[in-house]
């Protein structure tokens, strides 16, 4: 990824200032709206890497914000914002391609080392990838780029390579969840367990899925 303009968005002004100073402090170009409509308008004018979103705002909401971003700029790379329990349709939000969340209150270094991870995740060459960690780093991109059937077989191609790992099982379960297939995906992270009973990304999946609503942001 390189270093075009960086978009905050958020209606809370502090969320916005500390997210703009670090992304500054990194190095980015840093621009901020405090709504989704004003977000869309800034977006017309300029070409963003990365966009900071705020998934509950007065108005157009995040996800709604998320959906044109991925109609009319599908090469941006979004970062939602969320407070705790804030996103209402999980498999909404991965299907647009949310895989990547930060949880008010956050820290500068919080924020530095997921959108490290963004950018390093976009630097893969794909045809150099082999071990398991990059191949789930490669899958999350797919998701991204809403390409969930490749991203599917790239988490297979990893639980061959090391099937005594969670990650790749725990995909595979939202997977299934993107499917409507809950009883699958609940195997799936039932298994995730089985090999670490303290992977906490599973451990979130089954209990939301096990839930009446199963609101909440489903964890890679």
């Amino acid at each position: 990824m390189d270093k075009k303009p960086v978009l905050v968005v958020d209606d809370e002004k502090n969320i916005r200032l500390t997210f703009s100073e670090t992304m500054t402090q990194m190095g980015f170009d840093t621009r901020t709206a405090s709504n989704g409509e004003e977000a869309l308008t800034k977006m017309k004018g300029a070409e963003f890497a990365l966009v900071l979103l705020d998934l509950r705002m007065p108005g157009m909401d995040g996800i709604e914000v998320l959906r044109r971003i991925r109609e009319m700029y599908p090469k941006v790379r979004v970062i939602m914002i969320t407070a705790h329990g804030t996103v209402e349709s999980a498999v909404e939000a991965m299907k647009l391609g949310a895989v990547d969340f930060i949880q008010k209150p956050c820290t500068p270094d919080e924020i530095r080392e997921l959108v490290g991870k963004v950018m390093e995740r976009e630097a893969i060459d794909e045809s150099k990838v082999m071990d398991y960690s990059m191949l789930m780093e490669l899958c999350k991109r797919h998701v991204t780029d809403r390409r969930l059937e490749e991203a599917k077989a790239v988490a297979q191609k990893a639980l061959a390579l090391d099937p005594g790992r969670p990650e790749a099982y725990n995909l595979l379960g939202a997977f299934q969840e993107c499917r409507g297939e809950w009883v699958e995906a609940q195997k799936y992270y039932r298994t995730a367990l089985e090999i670490d009973p303290s992977f906490k990304p599973a451990q979130a999946n089954l209990q939301r899925t096990g839930s009446f609503h199963r609101s909440g942001q489903i964890k890679l």
